[in-house]
């Protein structure tokens, strides 16, 4: 039986409250309203499955410390700032089924908002005197903003390869969760090889991420309907990548076409969606992300057993077994 989220967040629950509150402190402002637009963001809070991740690698790594709330902060600031970026670039006025930043506030507000998180988030960093913790984090979102644009690069070709593909989601999705692991290990422990391995091991829950949000696209059994929603973007996904990949040229011609040129006809998306199941393309993209779940649980199986890993075992299950 699959755990729910919270009891999933047992071992760490009391660390979590904590962060919570080092997070709020983080975001406060003299600015009558930013302080306004970061209650809003604190009070629409997600998941927090970033902080999550931090705080069960560092239990995983050793015992909790200030470090770890420090590089949580980190994490869900660098994270926000994304987002809210995101929303202004996507014209996104919706965000967990509450109004963006940019549909509240406009598009100005919203971008120097993000720019604050940003900056909150080096000013953490370096008020705690965490230097490692601010490399790592850096380096995701220097990849990230790499990772979008690689993406958006790419997407006027659409005939990619899943060699680029993994480029862009291992750039663009699954850095920030490796970094999110390492940021863990690294604010209680200063093995090197242990931070590296979990830095590969937040890469691979990335990736296997980011392809169970590719097979929403295509709908199964659990999620109904197909949403084509990367068709509409002209986004190339492993499952369309490999089905082309295995249709004749002339059919791989038609079937660009249609996520090129006819996207939102409902008819030849449909279509499209038929042939990609039809290829094995949904089965192929399984294979795949299961492929990256087992490299990611080989790293949990070589730490002690614990209520930490034990956690983090099913927090893998409930990241790929998610319905949305």
């Amino acid at each position: 039986m699959k755990k729910q989220l919270q009891d999933i967040k047992a071992p760490i629950a009391n660390e979590l409250e904590a962060f919570e509150k080092h997070f709020r402190d983080s975001v406060r402002s003299r600015v009558a309203l930013l302080d306004k637009i970061m209650h809003y963001i604190v009070h629409r809070k997600g998941k927090q499955m970033r902080p999550i991740f931090v705080l069960l690698s560092a239990k995983m790594c050793g015992e909790i410390t200030p470090k770890s709330y420090t590089a949580a902060s980190l994490v869900e600031l660098l994270h926000t700032a994304t987002l809210v970026h995101d929303d202004v670039v996507d014209d996104s006025h919706e965000r967990r089924g509450m109004f963006s930043i940019n549909a509240l506030w406009k598009n100005k507000i919203a971008v120097l908002v993000g720019d604050y998180l940003l900056s909150r988030g080096l000013l953490v960093a370096l008020d705690n005197e965490a230097y490692d913790i601010l490399q790592i984090m850096s380096r995701a979102v220097r990849d990230m903003s790499e990772g979008e644009l690689l993406q958006i690069e790419k997407a006027r070709r659409l005939d990619i390869s899943e060699q680029i593909y993994f480029d862009i989601i291992s750039k663009k999705t699954a850095s920030l969760i490796a970094a999110s692991c390492a940021a863990g290990a690294a604010s209680v422990t200063s093995d090197k090889d242990l931070i590296d391995q979990f830095y590969r091991f937040g890469e691979s829950i990335g990736i296997a991420f980011q392809i169970k949000d590719d097979l929403f696209d295509y709908g199964d059994a659990d999620v109904g309907k197909p949403r084509a929603i990367d068709i509409k973007e002209k986004k190339m996904t492993l499952p369309l990548i490999y089905t082309l990949q295995q249709v004749s040229s002339s059919r791989r011609k038609e079937l660009i076409k249609t996520v090129e040129k006819y996207n939102t006809d409902t008819k030849k998306v449909r279509e499209l969606i038929r042939e990609v199941h039809a290829c094995g393309g949904i089965q192929y993209a399984e294979q795949v992300m299961e492929q990256y779940v087992q490299k990611a649980l080989q790293v949990v199986e070589a730490i002690p057993a614990s209520p930490a890993t034990d956690s983090m075992r099913e927090l893998i299950a409930y990241v790929i077994d998610r319905k949305k």
